[in-house]
């Protein structure tokens, strides 16, 4: 009689599989409760805000609810003006932002690097931070007019501060003992600069880079509340010399995704170049 082939059949992986992925979600959850804590906050408060306003007896031309704020949010998205005014804000904001970026990253090196710069410069450096940089913005528009160009300067001076004194303070917390080393072996200033101090620094510039970016929208903005015909900054001061409250905080609403947008692009572009840092490491805000 013929042999049977009994090989045991695999057991069904599908539980096993399964299973992992499940411990996994409940280990996230249970390690990062603002998963749910954050939409949830968010979810209460724009219900409280919809269903309170009307019995706590809150005029719509005062806070509009939520969902005549959407209404006005998505008839805005159907309109040119809108995107055109979008583009403006962005293109102002975004120079803005890079001229602060170079500058302040070449400056914060030159400062770092030579301790007499240093001692001459950071006083100055304090004395104007105490400046309030929205308070110079009609100076701006004299100096540069009521075009594009002093919309730039505003955002560049706005973001410029930020990213300065988190690089001085990014080069400044390089390791002495790893910069001893590296000088006994015979490196160069700018072999030092290259493998200690610019690694080390490069978590703080991210984080003035992070801060930097939203700030230079809020310069472009500034100045467009001055001097300007086109912009969301234009477009805010329309929507409330009009009485246009849900209009206004639509182009609130507008502005902040573009904030949030911003910060997310520079959030992935430093883990992505500062691999290294696990993102508990903040720089001097």
């Amino acid at each position: 009689m013929a042999s049977l082939n009994t090989a045991p059949s695999k057991p069904d992986a599908t539980p096993a599989a399964t299973a992992a992925p499940r411990r996994r979600r409940r280990l996230d959850l249970h390690e990062r409760p603002e998963l749910i804590l954050v939409p949830a906050v968010f979810v209460v408060v724009v219900l409280a805000w919809q269903f309170l306003t009307v019995p706590l007896g809150i005029k719509e031309y005062v806070l509009p609810r939520p969902t005549q704020i959407l209404d006005a949010f998505v008839a805005q998205l159907g309109s040119p003006a809108f995107w055109s005014n979008v583009r403006v804000t962005v293109t102002e904001a975004l120079t803005g932002f890079v001229i602060a970026a170079v500058g302040a990253i070449l400056v914060g090196t030159f400062v770092a690097q030579v301790r007499v710069v240093e001692r001459t410069v950071m006083p100055y450096v304090v004395a104007i931070q105490t400046i309030p940089k929205v308070a110079i913005a009609p100076l701006m528009v004299v100096w540069f007019g009521f075009g594009a160009e002093s919309k730039i300067i505003m955002a560049a001076v706005i973001a410029f501060f930020p990213v300065l004194v988190n690089v001085i303070a990014g080069l400044k917390s390089a390791d002495a003992d790893k910069v001893e080393m590296l000088t006994s072996f015979g490196a160069s200033k700018f072999q030092i600069f290259r493998m200690v101090r610019l690694p080390s620094a490069l978590p703080f510039i991210f984080a003035g880079l992070d801060i930097g970016v939203v700030f230079s929208i809020l310069g472009a903005i500034v100045g467009e509340f001055i001097g300007a015909k086109e912009g969301l900054g234009y477009q805010l001061l329309q929507a409330n010399y009009n009485f246009d409250i849900p209009g206004l905080f639509a182009v609130l609403l507008a502005l902040s995704v573009l904030g949030i947008v911003a910060h997310l692009i520079v959030r992935y572009a430093n883990r992505r170049i500062v691999f290294w840092n696990s993102g508990d490491r903040g720089g001097a805000h």
